[in-house]
């Protein structure tokens, strides 16, 4: 009788203990509804709101694939030597590069506020010291491009300069400088102004780049606190537009300029010619043995004069001829010319030949700024670009 109690005084109070602390178990709270991004389409299309803020972002880039061959002069091949021999040959030139952007936008009291980045990774071989060295192949490191601010028409940060930026790069081809119109890479304190109807201008405080050492085209950065000063105006309507822009090398007090034309003669067809002078009384390259005048951080190009021509041809949504030609003061000649094909929207390929004869060149000592081992240079390019 005692043990049968006992059995059912223990069952009660197991029961009574189970059901106590189910009165007490946890109670998981419902999830709050998540904050969905929402899209913002007031600086274009793939902006986004970061949740939580009034600030607009957006994320892109692409995957480059370069497989070219040629003459070195054209910025195409590359040099290696046999590994058996020893002797120098020809070989292709690769480069793979991933590149990343973003883009914020934000409306507030003072105007948009606008920030954009963009780094590049690359993974390449070495081209022109090939010849030395055999043909080694590895990454050759991140590059930050760009990373400004924006508030209105006042933008401060890393850049291109507004010599090219402002009046635009020379065409749709790849290899853009065989006779180069300026160097690009400086930091800035830049405005700008657009008046809304068709007309707006920039002025440009621009450090430079480059140290002079080899490779360089000469002292770039600036040697003192009087900065490079660029300065543009521009004139866009529906047939096309009219800009120029003035630099001011601190460095060596030289002036360059250019002008540019670009007309949209039907919707399949424009066109674009660039004229460039600028003086060179106290330029000097630390690097070649060049032809009176040198080159200074603007002044790229041979001599005192240059001028880049060309247009694009749109054969149909898919596909477009590129081309360009340019020739400056020192009888150097560039030609370039590739047919680009959207395979599907947002990857494209394009083929691509260049020419070059180097006018300055030195048989001698091959001393010239044009990267070329002959006076006269020939190569091509495959691209493969995958854009989001």
């Amino acid at each position: 009788m005692n043990i049968k109690s006992l059995l059912l005084g223990s069952a009660a109070a197991l029961i009574a203990v189970s059901g106590a602390r189910a009165a007490d178990a946890v109670v998981v709270a419902e999830p709050e509804p998540a904050e969905y991004v929402k899209i913002c389409d007031v600086y274009g299309a793939g902006y986004f709101y970061i949740p939580g803020t009034e600030t607009c972002l957006r994320i892109g880039g692409y995957v480059r694939y370069d497989i070219s061959g040629g003459d070195v002069g054209s910025f195409d091949g590359a040099k290696s030597r046999d590994v058996n021999s020893g002797d120098e040959q020809d070989t292709w030139r690769k480069k793979a590069r991933f590149t990343l952007k973003t883009w914020t936008g934000q409306e507030t009291e003072l105007g948009s506020l606008k920030t954009y980045t963009e780094t590049r990774f690359n993974f390449n071989n070495a081209n022109d010291y090939a010849t030395y060295y055999g043909n080694p192949a590895g990454n050759s490191g991140a590059s930050l491009n760009f990373a400004w601010i924006q508030l209105g028409g006042l933008r401060v940060g890393k850049d291109e300069s507004a010599f090219n930026t402002f009046i635009g790069y020379a065409g749709n081809v790849i290899q853009d400088t065989l006779v180069p119109y300026g160097d690009f890479d400086t930091n800035v304190v830049q405005y700008y102004f657009d008046a809304g109807n068709g007309f707006s201008a920039v002025l440009s405080l621009e450090e430079g780049s480059g140290d002079g050492t080899f490779g360089a085209y000469g002292v770039g950065t600036i040697d003192s606190y009087v900065p490079h000063v660029v300065g543009g105006v521009k004139w866009t309507q529906g047939w096309g537009a009219i800009t120029g822009v003035v630099a001011y090398d601190s460095n060596y007090e030289e002036v360059a300029g250019k002008v540019r034309l670009d007309v949209n003669v039907s919707n399949e067809l424009s066109l674009f010619i660039i004229g460039g002078y600028g003086t060179d009384d106290n330029l000097n390259d630390p690097t070649y043995t060049l032809p009176a005048g040198g080159r200074g951080f603007y002044k790229q190009w041979g001599g005192n004069w240059a001028v880049w021509g060309g247009g694009t041809y749109k054969f149909n949504e898919k596909t477009s001829f590129n081309a360009q030609i340019s020739y400056d003061d020192w009888k150097n000649l560039g030609i370039a010319a590739n047919i680009a094909y959207d395979v599907v929207p947002g990857f494209t390929v394009t083929a691509e030949v260049d020419y070059l004869n180097a006018g300055n060149f030195d048989e001698a000592d091959f001393s010239n700024w044009t990267n070329a081992d002959k006076k006269s240079n020939i190569g091509g390019m495959l691209r493969f670009q995958r854009s989001f």
